[in-house]
């Protein structure tokens, strides 16, 4: 235990408690980020609501199913994986974050295969186009920003996970260390900002 308490803290709690306030501010600046890009994609679509409906209708909704379902487990995972090593079980903890990890790169595939096929069916804004609604390019606009943006935060957490599970692995960071929890906490919000973009991405559409 003492090799996973840091300066300047007195106790392993008070540090773990730290960690945990310090990564929810950071997450709040991330959601307020999130936040306002779903307020302009609502703002919009209540401007021309019938060419976001058509837009909705030609995202790919198996693609967008089975990533939702893809970072739901691996959310799962990765408090497990938090569990694990808050009570010191090395083997499940990097079973758990090696699953986690597996998972974003299985998502980062699943996603991967749909930008190429929108690509291919001519949906990113600019010359040819392929949908008649002007407005639904906005749509587009702001589904490949949300979309590029989550992306790069999972990739994010993919780097802070494997770092983790190497440590780990190799032994040199304490399981009882809180940047597990803080791991965790923070892949939480990878999956929350999929709970929203997949209904306004998919479903507005079909709905």
């Amino acid at each position: 235990m003492s090799g996973a308490l840091r300066e300047p803290w007195g106790s392993l709690r008070r540090q773990r408690e730290a960690a945990s306030f310090g990564t929810w501010v950071f997450l709040g600046s991330e959601a307020l980020l999130f936040a306002g890009l779903i307020l302009a994609f609502a703002f919009n679509r209540a401007l021309h609501p019938e060419a976001f409906a058509a837009a909705g209708h030609e995202t790919n909704l198996v693609f967008g199913m089975a990533n939702t379902l893809v970072l739901l487990t691996s959310s799962l995972a990765a408090a497990v994986a938090a569990e694990a090593a808050r009570a010191r079980l090395r083997t499940l903890a990097l079973r758990a974050l090696g699953l986690t990890i597996l998972l974003g790169f299985l998502f980062l595939a699943i996603k991967g295969f749909e930008w190429r096929e929108d690509v291919r069916e001519h949906l990113f804004p600019g010359q040819g186009f392929r949908l008649e609604q002007p407005e639904a390019q906005i749509f587009f606009a702001l589904y490949w920003i949300t979309t590029a943006l989550h992306g790069l935060h999972l990739c994010g957490g993919l780097g802070a996970l494997g770092w983790l599970f190497w440590q780990a692995w190799r032994g040199t960071r304490p399981l009882e260390s809180p940047a597990f929890e803080a791991a965790a906490l923070y892949w939480h919000l990878v999956d929350v900002v999929w709970v929203f973009l997949f209904p306004l991405l998919y479903l507005g559409g079909r709905v």
